[in-house]
């Protein structure tokens, strides 16, 4: 028996028809590299003997009585992987249009809360772009974000991963420990004591708290902060969300983008943000739709590392930053983001790792489930301040090559999810000396995903042609010096 932590516990209270709490990936395989070669029955298998002993896969949900305190994971002794793992086939002409559409289709469905929170789905008849006449074999998982992060999930496919067709699975993270099953009593004692002691935990966190607030402050008078909240403007994909979902993909080279960062001084997370912030530009553009202020994005970081807990599936904070969309200039965008996300880093790393995780232990059960489905039938998303536009997230993926069960992984792309009010998700995912781009979006908020995506090339080809034509010492340059003299 493991206890969710608040903060996963969180993305279960958050979750409803039309806000779904799961992650979502889109695998593209090369199955002509399977030992003995392909077959469901022999993906299914292999997929079950990998995962069977591993509690991430295995483990269920049992609400503690009355809801007192925040669920537990115990084993599910009834583990079927029949349930979990599932065939279909592209319809003609199986190829990327008939790809997106599937995968929209299944984004958009619940999981089921009786079992272990993931599912796969093995498509089988993808055409792979049309890149040669080898059918691909795309698996399409879904995970629910109270069982994993961008970190845990990277680090759960490990477990189907192998560096060679015939190896043994990577297995980069620890598998866990099932634990007890509880008794109903045991349950409710628990969730009685962890009642009685939150009190002593708000009196612990609200001294850390008022100090962080006057840092900000100050902060935010020195021109220092991260951007604010509820400042973004408003986009036709900033209201309340439906539950259907579609999905776009597009590629880019990993090389490119670290031309672009050693040329001007920046990060490969500057030169994502100010890629999709140009390619949101221009999608906003052709619409008339693009307000004079720029996007704000929430953007989660890994605090793994310097997190103090040692349970829970979520490490994360998050930090605000806007993004450009008012800028034409695709260097001049860059210069200032790489300033502004490198203030937005500081004041990020000012905040306790701990501190979204210390107080989502708050979130109650009941309160909190009724408090989502009233903002979403009260429509508020459209009545406040934008909080913000969309979410973006940048996952450090694996350098070389790796093999899905022996089949050769071509492309390797999680989806978030969207929310009320930020009907939009944006993750990028570098592999193998790609980057691959997913969007997932609701689908009447932004009905032409793929039209967003793929201008994510032609972005980054922009930014490289701006770099090129500007020469030597880049505005960065500048930048620096600016904050240096700041410091001093």
């Amino acid at each position: 028996m493991e206890r969710l932590s608040g903060l996963d516990a969180s993305f279960l209270y958050l979750e409803t028809p039309a806000q779904l709490m799961h992650v979502c990936g889109v695998i593209v395989l090369d199955p002509s590299t399977i030992p003995g070669g392909y077959s469901f029955a022999g993906m299914q298998a292999a997929i079950d003997a990998r995962v069977r002993d591993v509690p991430a896969f295995t483990r269920k949900l049992r609400r503690v009585p009355l809801g007192l305190d925040h669920p537990v994971w115990v084993r599910d002794r009834q583990f079927d992987i029949e349930r979990h793992v599932h065939r279909l086939a592209l319809p003609a002409p199986g190829g990327y249009r008939e790809l997106m559409d599937l995968t929209g289709h299944l984004a958009g469905l619940p999981l089921d809360r009786s079992r272990p929170l993931w599912e796969m789905w093995v498509i089988e008849g993808y055409d792979g772009r049309g890149r040669d006449e080898q059918d691909h074999v795309v698996i399409f998982s879904k995970m629910h974000h109270a069982t994993v992060d961008g970190i845990s999930g990277a680090n759960l496919i490990s477990h189907l991963c192998s560096l060679e067709p015939d190896a043994e699975p990577l297995k980069l993270g620890d598998a866990g420990t099932f634990g007890h099953h509880p008794s109903h009593l045991e349950l409710l004692g628990r969730g009685v004591v962890a009642n009685a002691t939150k009190p002593l935990l708000a009196a612990r966190l609200l001294a850390p708290s008022v100090s962080l607030v006057t840092r900000t402050v100050e902060r935010a008078l020195s021109g220092t902060a991260m951007a604010a909240p509820l400042t973004a403007p408003r986009t036709s994909f900033n209201g309340t969300i439906t539950g259907h979902r579609a999905i776009g993909l597009a590629d880019l080279d990993l090389d490119d983008i670290k031309a672009v960062k050693r040329a001007t001084g920046t990060t490969v997370n500057d030169v994502v943000l100010a890629v999709a912030g140009g390619a949101l530009r221009g999608y906003l553009e052709d619409r008339d739709e693009l307000p004079e202020d720029s996007l704000l994005a929430t953007v989660p970081i890994s605090v793994r590392e310097s997190s103090r807990r040692s349970s829970g599936a979520n490490k994360v904070s998050a930090l605000f930053t806007t993004l450009g969309t008012d800028e034409e200039d695709p260097l001049v965008r860059l210069t200032e983001m790489a300033e502004r996300n490198r203030n937005a880093k500081e004041h990020a790393d000012a905040i306790s790792a701990d501190a979204l995780q210390d107080w989502a232990e708050f979130a109650a059960p009941r309160t909190f489930g009724l408090a989502v489905r009233a903002y979403a039938g009260l429509r508020l998303a459209e009545r406040h301040p934008v909080v913000h536009n969309l979410v973006i997230s940048n996952v450090p993926g694996p350098p070389v090559p790796l093999y899905f069960n022996g089949a050769l992984i071509e492309s390797l792309t999680p989806l978030g999810p969207v929310f009320h009010g930020a009907g939009v998700n944006i993750t990028v995912m570098s592999n193998n000396g790609n980057v691959h781009v997913g969007v997932i979006a609701c689908r009447e908020s932004m009905p032409d995903v793929d039209d967003l995506v793929q201008r994510f090339p032609a972005e980054l080809a922009a930014l490289r042609e701006a770099v090129s034509a500007h020469g030597g010492a880049t505005p960065i340059d500048g930048a620096r010096a600016r904050a240096e003299e700041r410091q001093a």
